[in-house]
């Protein structure tokens, strides 16, 4: 493992979820000898002292203030330090960290994330809100800072590992890879009377529920498109987006000279947070490998806009700049908490969405000056939540998603 087998000061945001969880799987099934810094989650006190237990970081924080009796019960003796609330999981990032993993779901992973750039560490990117609210300060913060930072996501994951800064100008398109969801072979029709269960059942990830819905509706890819031209520096209208049933292929960098360069693995977001853990290294740990031969045909199609709207919402939300992204991303998060609920339909989420920026557009809300990054981002975001909210009250459901 050469320098990876040297301690190494790592702090988890988000230690709780999806990608929290992986990254400590990653590190145990490597036998990564690292220095624990800072175990951070939202509200998992459980879940999260039984990690500072296991893994004795410095201290342990819970951004739910009302679960920090509990957490200091569970780490009593110990000699662990614990905290809570929103300063106090930023300060965590901000610590003496070498490698930060960025995977609290949310607007909420914001500030711990510019706050972990500016501490000049290497940044494992999870958090797509980061990039979506504020991506060029954050790229800017990190630069700054002697830092870097790394995506997770595994689309963007693949460019990083087959795009090469030195020939950015050589490159034609940046090709995003997305497995069409639980629905893409549905019709609209279909889709209108789609439950909530049926969205969450992605066909090739396990992910959490706002994510999966994303999946369903394809906003997450437009999202990733929007994070794609901050992270790359790459103009919208040359990232595309092919559909990709069998998620093998996770994207691909097409270069002028015809060639097109495609990272393939089997779908396990471990294989990123390797990447980025040991990035210029690789990461010795017992992954699945890709067999290519049991693998079956792969495929390819290009997305329904007409059926799948979310893709052309997000590109004219990049397109527009300015707080156009932050408040579609904020949007998004009240119109999918709303169809999980069964207040609206599934087509409803994308309209939303849509009447959201519309709405805000026609009272010049989508303007931004040279603000803090966080605080500009929070002013849209919360005013978005509100003007969603709205739009979702004045929607009728269908009958089956009151039932």
């Amino acid at each position: 493992m050469g320098t990876l087998s040297l301690p190494r000061k790592v702090s988890v945001l988000g230690s709780t979820g999806s990608i929290g969880v992986s990254t400590l799987d990653l590190f145990e099934r490597a036998g990564a000898e690292i220095e624990m810094v800072a175990l951070a989650a939202g509200r998992n006190v459980e879940q999260l002292a039984d990690q500072a237990l296991k893994w004795r970081p410095q201290i342990a924080v819970i951004e739910d203030e009302a679960a920090l009796p509990r957490l200091r019960e569970r780490l009593a003796g110990s000699g662990i330090r614990t905290a809570a609330g929103a300063a106090a999981v930023a300060d965590a990032a901000s610590a003496d960290a070498q490698w930060v993993m960025s995977a609290i779901v949310g607007f909420a992973g914001l500030a711990p994330t510019l706050a972990a750039a500016r501490a000049g560490a290497v940044v494992a990117l999870a958090n797509k809100e980061s990039l979506i609210c504020a991506g060029p300060a954050l790229l800017r913060t990190a630069k700054l800072a002697g830092g870097v930072i790394i995506p997770v996501d595994s689309e963007h994951s693949a460019i990083f590992q087959v795009f090469s800064p030195s020939n950015a100008q050589h490159v034609s398109r940046l090709i995003l890879t997305a497995s069409g969801g639980p629905f893409r072979g549905w019709t609209r029709e279909q889709m209108s009377l789609a439950a909530p269960e049926q969205a969450l059942a992605h066909p090739n990830w396990s992910m959490g529920a706002r994510i999966s819905i994303d999946s369903a509706t394809m906003m997450n890819k437009g999202l990733e498109v929007i994070e794609a031209a901050y992270l790359f520096a790459m103009p919208p209208e040359r990232i595309d987006i092919v559909i990709h049933p069998q998620s093998i292929i996770h994207s691909m960098v097409e270069y002028a000279d015809g060639s097109t360069l495609a990272q393939m693995g089997p779908p396990d977001m471990r294989a990123p947070i390797a990447c980025a853990f040991a990035w210029p290294d690789r990461l010795p740990w017992p992954a699945e490998k890709l067999d290519l031969a049991r693998s079956g045909p792969l495929t390819f199609e290009a997305p329904d806009l007409e059926r799948f709207p979310a893709l052309r919402i997000a590109k004219a939300a990049l397109a527009a700049g300015g707080a156009a992204p932050t408040a579609m991303n904020a949007a998004d998060e009240i119109a999918v908490a709303a169809f999980l609920d069964r207040r609206i339909g599934f087509l409803d989420i994308a309209d939303t969405v849509a009447e959201t920026l519309e709405r805000m557009d026609r009272q010049n809300l989508l303007k931004r000056g040279g603000e803090d990054p966080v605080e500009a981002a929070r002013a849209t975001d919360a005013t978005a939540r509100r003007v969603a909210g709205d739009v979702v009250d004045s929607l009728m459901a269908p009958a089956h998603a009151r039932a």
